[in-house]
């Protein structure tokens, strides 16, 4: 308890700052969800054969996925927060659209014929008595998807929108639950907050609308529950509004993987940009390996980190070739011919893949190489991350390389399949040469023996549009050219992975250690 109290106090101003993020982007979730789905209650109230259609679509996109839809949705709107809130706002369409209809459709149906008879029209019909008299129910649809948008909101983190989500899974990432609780509590105390507020809200329709019991109450308490809560939803929308126009004029979009490294990595490219020019730098961090290549592609983001190996086989779909001079020169100019992307100077270390074992299992079986690996592949279970999964320079060439050949394959992401080594759940793991948690959790490290792997030396890439814009970008970049060695990276990792710091202290201070920033 004492160490998660520390690290709330010593990260107070970056968990503020992301529970404000996460906040702002709910909260224009909820706003365009009721704007969307209350009209559409309306229309499909009116037409049975349209609220068989349109409730069947919404039940559709209810049933996807979360981690797919965000999939679908990045190449359409790219990253950042666009494609968080349209899918937030999807799955929070269902509970405003369904009680919008059912309440509409459940008042008595000889109140709607007193009031044609007292001469109304069907626009003072449905203003005047039906949506007066829905309000409670359809206010219960709302408080249901604004509690849920609250949760679904932490998947933003995903696809660099920030948010509670980046604690949450960075903790995931580093086996470091003080991080994950850091996240997590927040997201819930919001939770319950928004569920406080709009219950407020209900209570107050249902004490406006109910029978001649509810009638004594003040009225003026009626109306505290939706000011509060459009008072909130304006301050979003002013501040998403119309934010960016007090920001200054040359911003730079720094952009990382999902896993300690890459985060490590691109905010000392984004520390060391701060320090020698004036241009406003944005992080977008935890970004998938193919969603932050889209990213960058598409002009998404102008700075990141990536390596040689990942680029060649992954980006550029070639095979493994040369050594580590020939493969950094074929993906500079290809990178440059085919996407106008420039690759500077490589940190100086090659973060491989590899594969792990607990070295109680791997002495038991004498195993020392991958080669070893096949002979008793047959009886081990194997846990890789889902992209080592799919990727062509990892399992399937791997398996076909070596014929590897195992009892299962359970794949999942970050650290998760260190805690299954160590379970016992699995016997083999993927890891990168440089993880800190190697060395965490003291795995034995098994030899390529085939070389199969090509060398992945890590490179900042730099769109070159920002180049043309900004040229000292790149002098100030390759400032970092040759510093960082495989040891110490592996200390970097091991400081976020095993002591607890945060990827931007760690950052910090190696700029500093190396005279690169001033303190």
């Amino acid at each position: 308890m004492g160490r998660f109290i520390d690290y709330m106090i010593s990260q107070k101003e970056q968990i503020l700052s992301l529970l404000f993020q996460h906040i702002q982007l709910t909260l224009i979730a909820i706003l365009f969800a009721i704007l969307i789905g209350i009209p559409l209650g309306i229309l499909v109230s009116k037409n049975e054969k349209l609220r068989k259609y349109v409730i069947g679509i919404i039940n559709i996109f209810q049933a996807i996925p979360s981690m797919a839809l965000l999939g679908l949705l990045v190449p359409m709107l790219g990253i950042g927060s666009k494609p968080a809130i349209v899918a937030v706002v999807l799955y929070s369409l269902l509970p405003i659209v369904k009680n919008t209809s059912t309440g509409i459709l459940g008042i008595d149906e000889n109140i709607l014929e007193s009031a044609k008879g007292i001469g109304l029209t069907s626009k003072q019909i449905l203003y005047k008595i039906q949506l007066p008299l829905a309000l409670p129910i359809i206010m219960a649809g709302i408080r249901i998807s604004a509690v849920t948008a609250v949760g679904l909101m932490t998947l933003a983190a995903f696809i660099g929108a920030g948010g509670l989500g980046y604690l949450v899974f960075s903790g995931v990432q580093t086996v470091n639950n003080t991080m994950i609780l850091a996240g997590a509590i927040p997201a819930c105390i919001l939770a319950l907050l928004v569920d406080y507020i709009f219950s407020k809200v209900e209570k107050s329709a249902m004490g406006k609308y109910s029978s001649s019991k509810s009638s004594v109450k003040k009225p003026k308490n009626n109306h505290i529950g939706i000011t509060v809560c459009a008072s909130l939803v304006a301050v979003a929308i002013i501040f998403t509004t119309f934010g960016q126009s007090f920001s200054k004029k040359d911003t730079i979009i720094v952009g990382s993987k999902d896993y300690t490294e890459g985060i490590i990595l691109s905010n000392i490219c984004a520390d060391l940009l701060e320090e020698y020019t004036d241009y406003k730098i944005v992080r977008k961090m935890n970004m998938g390996t193919t969603v932050l290549w889209n990213a960058i592609t598409n002009g998404e983001v102008d700075v990141c980190t990536d390596y040689t190996g990942t680029i060649l086989m992954n980006c550029l779909q070639q095979e493994a070739k040369g050594d580590a001079d020939e493969v950094y020169n074929y993906v500079k100019d290809e990178l440059h011919k085919q996407y106008e992307i420039k690759v500077l100077d490589q940190y100086g270390f090659n973060n491989t893949y590899t594969l792990a074992m607990e070295p109680e299992v791997a002495k038991k079986y004498n195993i020392e190489t991958y080669s070893d690996l096949t002979k008793y592949s047959r009886n081990f279970v194997f846990s890789p991350t889902l992209a080592f999964e799919n990727r062509a320079d990892g399992l399937p060439g791997l398996q076909t390389s070596y014929d590897l050949d195992f009892k299962e394959i359970k794949s999942m992401d970050g650290a998760l399949r260190y805690q299954a080594l160590k379970r016992g759940d699995a016997q083999v793991i993927d890891a990168f040469s440089t993880d800190g948690l190697l060395k965490k959790f003291n795995l034995k490290v098994l030899k390529d023996d085939k070389e199969f792997f090509p060398p992945y030396y890590a490179v900042p890439l730099v769109r070159e549009d920002i180049l043309e814009k900004h040229p000292e970008v790149e002098e100030i970049l390759n400032k970092l050219s040759g510093k960082i060695t495989e040891e110490k990276m592996i200390e970097l990792n091991y400081k976020v992975d095993e002591e607890g710091q945060t990827p931007e202290k760690v950052a910090h201070d190696f700029l500093v250690e190396e005279n690169l920033i001033n303190k």
